[in-house]
């Protein structure tokens, strides 16, 4: 059975073989010695509870839109890939990097504009801001730590995150019942380069085993943050790194809350692999820009991929 290992930035001598081993064994990690404060995930966590607690029709006022993936995400709204499933018990909020509506950048690529922030509860866009600026930080520490272990130079990597399509989902998991066969969130792999996640203590976070089909609780420490790779840093390690299956069953039989920050590069951006292949890994090279707008464009129900290259994070039945 794997483990998932405890890497702790502070230790400036072990830290980068740590972050290799976790990156290339199982694709997550537990993060200590972040420095983000208790006190800032605190008021994101109850920034969000609060959100959640509001009445449906009070949410809907800032729905997500097809020409505007931004806002209110309602219970049961999206499916798994395939489409064929049940849908995924959760609702969420979603966010982007926030950009100006007149930044330059909306022209080049329209992905990119404000966020919708809801009027409720009082402080909501500075709590999440605050906590979005450190998990930049953190992301920037991880991300130049692998560049450096795959082999090129830190700064021209990070430059790629600069005005990146990086995006945050807040999430609110209902209790399952016993007898629910469903998910919080089905089986997948995150199409990102890295997630940042701020652990809920209901637990229900299970990571699929490498080489078996067990499935094991990221049972994250105290004060840790759980921290994992998805297929755009796996494509970019040319599968050195490994992007794992992860889903989400929330049995606890309380309310589940979580806020995962997503690492995305900008969006001109051409993901290749920057170390000669493993053996038997072989992919093409990604635009992020355009698998962004096919994995946006694909996560409304009656929109099936025609681009099974760019349908990162789903999994082969």
């Amino acid at each position: 059975m794997q483990t998932i290992p405890l890497v702790d930035l502070s230790d400036t001598t072990g830290v980068s073989r740590a972050i290799e081993t976790a990156c290339r064994d199982i694709g997550f990690m537990y993060v200590a010695g972040h420095a983000v404060s208790p006190r800032t995930i605190a008021d994101v966590r109850d920034s969000v509870v609060r959100y959640f607690s509001q009445a449906v029709d009070v949410k809907l006022r800032d729905r997500i839109s097809r020409d505007n993936y931004r806002g209110y995400i309602p219970t049961g709204f999206f499916t798994a890939n395939s489409g064929d499933a049940a849908a995924d018990s959760y609702e969420g909020y979603k966010l982007h990097h926030e950009v100006s509506g007149d930044d330059p950048i909306c022209d080049s690529c329209d992905l990119y504009g404000p966020n919708k922030w809801p009027a409720h509860p009082p402080y909501f866009k500075q709590h999440v801001l605050r906590y979005w600026q450190e998990c930049d930080r953190v992301a920037s520490s991880l991300l130049g730590a692998m560049a450096e272990i795959l082999g090129t130079a830190k700064d021209d990597f990070l430059s790629a995150f600069e005005s990146p399509l990086t995006n945050m989902t807040l999430l609110h998991y209902p209790p399952q019942s016993p007898d629910d066969t469903g998910f919080g969130i089905h089986p997948h792999k995150d199409t990102d380069a890295l997630t940042i996640l701020a652990p809920d203590p209901v637990g229900g976070l299970l990571v699929k085993c490498r080489d078996s089909d067990e499935w094991i609780a990221a049972a994250a420490p105290a004060e840790t943050l759980t921290v994992n790779i998805g297929d755009l840093m796996e494509l970019w390690s040319g599968g050195y790194f490994v992007s794992t299956p992860h889903k989400v069953v929330n049995s606890s039989g309380a309310e589940r809350y979580s806020f995962p920050y997503f690492a995305v590069p900008r969006f001109d951006t051409v993901v290749k692999p920057l170390k000669s292949p493993q053996p038997g890994f072989s992919r093409p090279s990604v635009d992020v820009g355009e698998v962004s707008k096919e994995v946006w464009r694909t996560n409304w129900p009656d929109v099936i991929s025609d681009k099974p290259h760019f349908d990162l994070g789903t999994l082969e039945d």
